[in-house]
């Protein structure tokens, strides 16, 4: 995502390069190349103007100091105004209810079932909640069933109930259910339509009115560009909803929704849909999200991912293993696992600062670690724990039965080699340093 925002916005900084200073002539070439990259990012057009009219009036007399060459400063200046654009500060939950109720709303294909798993999977691990999904699609075939297949992998149950056609009561009974079996959380999937029409409307609004939810979200996919921001208003003017949630942010979307939803409807966006996978989840930080429209990266969010995977026990165990040179490939298959989770790899390698430009016209594909964990299943156990007994006739049927060549084998071994005796030369220095404090 604004893979070509990032790039315009860059371009247009760059008719600022070598001058001394921000003059009015200056600064309105730029800004004009700015609303058009906002423009074809989709972004509504009154708030691509209002933005550039704010951004030019806070460039025009800034004194620029000599160790800061006026694109610099602008850049300084949109990162600012973006961040405000998007809401400012991170807008968390409020769930104080007991149970708190989470009532979703949003058109049908928007990604409201799968939001509805995503967000009881995460308030579940990272707030110890104890949530109830509730199904009230009783429209949408199989709308009940993916929700209680949902449900099954995160391990969450599903209140529903067959045959029945009033999904206020279902909602009212779940509630009851709720409390009667000490669940603190209780997450309400609704019905949706192709198109914002009155029966939708009038039954999600009488949902609310039963059950008095803590929080209200209108789900939305982001690809839908404008429309996303046009129905976004359409059910805040009934729903009064608390906050957005973006889907599928990973798609070929342009991001205007993103950059408009905020200002049109005046609610904070909450949550990103990142991927398909349950933990393709991030609470949505304006501050991050400007850093990497321009190109900045987001190491703080690749940070925080990394360490939802780390187990310190695990990260004991594994550096005693390093210093004694006994990480074998069940290890490495361990940390291949830990990255996988961490989320789609270009995604993950777009939040390092520089790289996302690097990256623009390379396909990282999701399956890269496919042929890998292919040959390492093909070894024995033996083999996985002393790969130094994998001679000629090993690496021969390993490569048969991994479906990869000799030569491929060969490559992850050498490598295999090389990374731990990099990662013992790391471990060794650390050691070292620590001893003279430890006598």
């Amino acid at each position: 995502m604004f893979d070509n925002l990032s790039e315009r916005l860059e371009r247009s900084f760059k008719i600022l390069k070598g001058e001394g200073r921000i003059t009015e002539i200056n600064v309105a070439e730029t800004l004009k190349d700015v609303r058009k990259a906002l423009l074809d990012a989709d972004v509504n057009y009154k708030v691509a103007k209002n933005f550039t009219d704010t951004v030019k009036e806070k460039a025009l007399g800034q004194n620029v100091l000599t160790a800061v060459k006026p694109s610099q400063l602008l850049v300084k200046i949109v990162h600012d105004e973006l961040t405000a654009l998007m809401g400012g500060e991170t807008a968390e939950l409020e769930l104080k209810g007991r149970p708190a109720i989470v009532l979703m709303s949003g058109l049908q294909g928007s990604g409201k079932t799968t939001f509805s798993g995503k967000l009881a999977q995460m308030l579940k691990n990272k707030k110890h909640r104890k949530p109830l999904l509730v199904a009230c699609d009783i429209y949408r075939p199989a709308a009940v069933e993916q929700l209680k297949v949902l449900g099954e992998q995160i391990n969450v149950p599903v209140y529903s109930e067959t045959d029945a056609k009033n999904p206020v009561e279902i909602a009212l009974n779940a509630i009851k259910e709720a409390k009667s079996k000490n669940y603190d959380l209780v997450i309400v999937d609704t019905a949706g339509r192709l198109a914002v029409d009155e029966q939708m409307m009038n039954e999600i609004e009488a949902i609310k009115n039963a059950i008095h939810p803590d929080e209200t979200l209108f789900v939305v996919d982001s690809m839908t560009g404008q429309d996303a921001v046009n129905t976004a208003k359409e059910f805040n003017d009934r729903l009064d909803f608390n906050g957005v949630v973006l889907t599928k942010l990973d798609g070929d979307t342009r991001g205007g929704a993103a950059l408009s939803i905020r200002t049109v409807v005046n609610k904070p966006i909450k949550f990103v849909g990142t991927g398909e996978k349950l933990e393709a989840l991030d609470v949505f930080h304006p501050s991050r999200m400007a850093d990497r429209i321009l190109g900045m990266g987001d190491i703080v969010s690749l940070v925080e991912r990394a360490q939802e995977q780390y187990d310190e026990e695990e990260a004991k165990r594994l550096q005693k293993k390093i210093a004694r040179n006994q990480f074998d490939f069940n290890d490495f298959l361990t940390q291949i696992a830990q990255i996988k989770k961490m989320g789609n790899l270009k995604e993950l390698a777009s939040m390092i600062p520089g790289v996302s430009k690097a990256l623009k016209n390379i396909d990282i594909d999701d399956n890269a670690f496919k042929s890998i964990e292919a040959i390492i299943y093909s070894m024995t156990p033996k083999e996985r724990t002393n790969p130094e007994i994998l001679n000629g006739s090993r690496r021969a049927r390993i490569a048969k039965g991994s479906g990869t060549n000799i030569q491929e084998v060969n490559r992850l071994l050498k490598q295999f080699d090389q990374t731990r005796k990099m990662m013992k030369m790391v471990t060794g220095s650390k050691m070292g340093k620590l001893m003279p404090r430890m006598k």
